[in-house]
């Protein structure tokens, strides 16, 4: 009898367990279906006389754990390759934009030959709202940028279809927290706002 009953505890284990396995998926990030965009707007005396910018990044990557069952135990790694951030040639003459794109991978911006990735890692999901396979939701975690770490949070729309999840949200940030000094021209007669503005629509698939 004591047999039986531990083989029929052994049975109900695996099938937790397996349960638990079906719940709780990895999924990798698409770079080729993601979107993150930052825009950098002027200000200034002469602002009417600058260009505002479009960022965008080219190389996105991580790791998405998700469970809709527990989805505050859900977690995402997010990484992008700063090599990889492109001004948008859209509004801009290409030589203004050859020139915004060699300072901002510079020394005095991204410097991204000493800090070559933007790592975002979670810690917390939290303010969580379902309906149906969508859900509103509260994404903390750490930013390391331009090598300084600091918390973030971020108000994302996930949508959940098949094997792929979808997050949608935007963030601001301000550049002088990660000790980035706004680039400034003219003087000071135009400068680049410490408020940057990123956007991002990031896919993920099993």
């Amino acid at each position: 009898m004591k047999f039986h009953w531990a083989g029929i505890g052994i049975v109900l284990l695996l099938s937790c367990v397996a349960t638990a396995a079906q719940q709780k998926a990895d999924y990798s990030i698409d770079s080729a279906k993601s979107r993150l965009e930052i825009e950098v707007k002027k200000e200034g005396l002469f602002k009417a006389f600058g260009h505002n910018h479009l960022i965008v990044a080219k190389e996105i990557s991580g790791q998405v754990q998700f469970d809709p069952q527990r989805i505050e135990s859900s977690a995402v790694t997010l990484k992008v390759q700063t090599k990889s951030l492109t001004v948008s040639p859209e509004g801009e003459p290409e030589k203004d934009r050859q020139d915004v794109q060699a300072t901002m991978s510079g020394e005095k911006v991204l410097d991204v030959e000493k800090y070559p990735e933007i790592v975002f890692t979670s810690t917390r999901v939290s303010a969580v709202k379902q309906a149906g396979d969508d859900w509103t939701l509260t994404l903390s975690g750490n930013l390391k940028l331009h090598g300084v770490e600091k918390p973030v949070s971020l108000l994302i729309t996930l949508h959940s279809t098949g094997n792929q999840l979808q997050a949608q949200g935007q963030v601001p940030l301000l550049q002088t927290d990660y000790g980035i000094k706004p680039v400034k021209a003219g003087g000071g007669a135009v400068t680049v706002k410490d408020e940057l503005k990123i956007s991002f629509d990031i896919v993920a698939g099993k």
